[in-house]
């Protein structure tokens, strides 16, 4: 099991280059981090932008265009289209959000004619989000923190495989999971807490494969061993988490921000639950976590 995100970066490299299609790939730091990616073995990569823009950048940052395959279009929304368009064609195993905006990005994949969605009945995606805070002993997946505001039942359970799915794509053989509430107190008259109990059942079942889950769980209790000794929790889980269940898009994007802000945390971000793993990060995002992100998504790729 890798700890850090670093071994992400040769973890991936030992399983062979993926092909990444960028959207409206017209900025410094998107096409810094594909080109730190395809020197470190990990994706060849279709910039789709302005072609003109794309290599005026590219002198500026000293890299090479000739790395790339650049796909003319200068307007944001068509890009987006034209990148999976490209991927629908087989030219492309993983997706990533350039300089145009999210919304015009999740439309793009979220196109019910010309978009990455597999067509069934249950169809969702959800934002994941590798972590490495340095207060914590190894890396934590969590989900969802940017997409879903309000995951029901069914959904939470579509999350948690995803959780698991990643976890495991990280060497994790049986991740532990913990599905947050406000309390780890089993109380009938808090949703959170209810569903999490039922998750937390359906993983000593054994209807969650190959992970442990246990739920609720408040978040001290999952991420500090001090913390579930003293409330006399008895659980593989408690203080020991591999990954986190939020249970709503406040707690999960807070969290993520407050790690990220105030415990200076690194992390690697996707979309999953489309034809293909989707990049998604901010456009003021750093370039290694634009790298990092690459480097997951290439790992979860099919």
């Amino acid at each position: 099991m890798i700890t850090k995100l670093d071994d992400l970066l040769e973890l991936v490299k030992s399983k062979g280059r993926k092909r990444l299609v960028a959207a409206y790939a017209n900025d410094s730091h998107t096409i810094g981090a594909v080109s730190a990616a395809i020197d470190r073995g990990i994706v060849d990569a279709v910039l789709v932008g302005d072609i003109e823009t794309i290599k005026k950048v590219c002198a500026e940052e000293g890299i090479n265009p000739d790395k790339f395959e650049l796909v003319q279009e200068a307007n944001d929304v068509k890009a987006g289209a034209k990148a999976v368009e490209l991927i629908n064609e087989g030219k492309g195993e993983v997706l990533m959000k350039g300089l145009l905006s999210t919304d015009k990005y999740m439309r793009a994949i979220l196109n019910k004619e010309k978009g990455l969605m597999p067509g069934k009945k249950n169809d969702m995606l959800t934002h994941m989000a590798v972590m490495e805070v340095p207060a914590y002993h190894k890396l934590l997946v969590c989900s969802d923190m940017a997409i879903i505001p309000d995951p029901d039942f069914k959904q939470k359970q579509a999350i948690l495989n995803f959780l698991v799915s990643v976890a495991k794509s990280l060497e994790n053989p049986k991740p532990k999971v913990a599905v947050l509430a406000a309390t780890e107190q089993v109380s009938v008259g808090m949703r959170a807490c209810a569903e999490g109990a039922w998750l937390g059942m359906m993983g000593n079942r054994g209807q969650i494969g190959g992970a442990i889950v246990d739920g609720p769980l408040s978040l001290d209790c999952a991420v500090d061993m001090e913390s579930a000794r003293t409330k006399k929790l008895t659980s593989e889980v408690a203080g020991d988490a591999d990954c986190l269940l939020f249970p709503n898009i406040e707690a999960g994007n807070i969290f993520y921000k407050a790690c990220t802000k105030f415990a200076h945390a690194e992390l690697a971000c996707m979309v999953m639950g489309a034809r293909v793993p989707c990049v998604l990060t901010s456009r003021g995002d750093s370039m290694n976590t634009k790298l990092y992100s690459i480097a997951l998504a290439a790992l979860n790729a099919k």
